[in-house]
């Protein structure tokens, strides 16, 4: 039942003790599998050839950007993003070598609120343990800091990205109608979230997927994140 104020209305749950987290900064995060360094000119070369091995260009269907055509014009892309507090933009390493990237944005200390976004993961990189433990570190540093909602958006008709979010953990919330305009198209845009109280188990269950133990000997995994993480989910769609 919601508390009540002095005029018998349902009031928010106070938060005592609660407050606000410090904003991300441009740290590395290691883990056991990738490495995130923020993301600047040095990493451009690398990702260029990574990302060049999609030849569809599919990475690029539901960005805001277009496929890069050249070194040049993604080096000049990586120049600018490099520069933003927000979006905070961060390469994802596998053996030293970039492979990826992602990043915090909408950056909300005050509101305990945050969301990872802008994933572009190269072909090299998806469906890697790699590409997982990325996501991992990157939730795990939100929690540590003291954030309150962890948020992943995107395009409706995005099925991959939305299977993503959900085999992370994230919880459906809705469909947000005609959100944006990207590319001169509409965009209907599916909201989902990881809040505090559900962060100890879907840590657990990505720990448990990211154990050594449950892969084979030839690499295959014994239990899946889909089915660790789907019993934690409040809604799914």
């Amino acid at each position: 039942m919601a508390e009540q104020n002095a005029l018998g209305q349902p009031v928010g749950a106070l938060l005592p003790g609660w407050t606000p987290p410090p904003a991300p900064t441009r740290m590395s995060m290691q883990g056991n599998y990738c490495r995130l360094e923020p993301l600047c000119l040095d990493h451009a070369p690398a990702l260029f050839e990574a990302f060049s091995e999609d030849e569809t260009g599919g990475i690029w269907t539901y960005m805001p950007v277009l496929p890069f055509e050249t070194l040049e014009s993604y080096r000049q892309w990586v120049w600018g993003a490099a520069q933003n507090p927000d979006p905070l933009h961060y390469a994802v390493l596998v053996d030293g070598r970039p492979l990826g990237t992602a990043s915090y944005l909408r950056i909300a200390p005050a509101a305990g609120s945050i969301e990872v976004g802008w994933i572009a993961y190269a072909p090299a990189l998806q469906r890697t343990r790699a590409a997982t433990e990325a996501m991992y570190l990157m939730m795990r540093w939100v929690f540590d800091a003291g954030y309150r909602r962890y948020e992943w958006k995107c395009d409706a008709l995005n099925a991959a990205s939305r299977r993503a979010a959900q085999r992370f953990g994230f919880s459906f919330e809705g469909i947000f109608r005609q959100a944006v305009v990207v590319k001169g198209r509409n965009r209907d845009t599916a909201w989902y979230a990881i809040i505090d109280s559900d962060w100890p188990k879907v840590k657990a269950a990505m720990e448990r997927w990211l154990d050594p133990a449950n892969f084979d000997e030839s690499g295959m995994q014994r239990h899946s994140l889909s089915a660790l993480t789907r019993p934690l989910l409040a809604a799914t769609g």
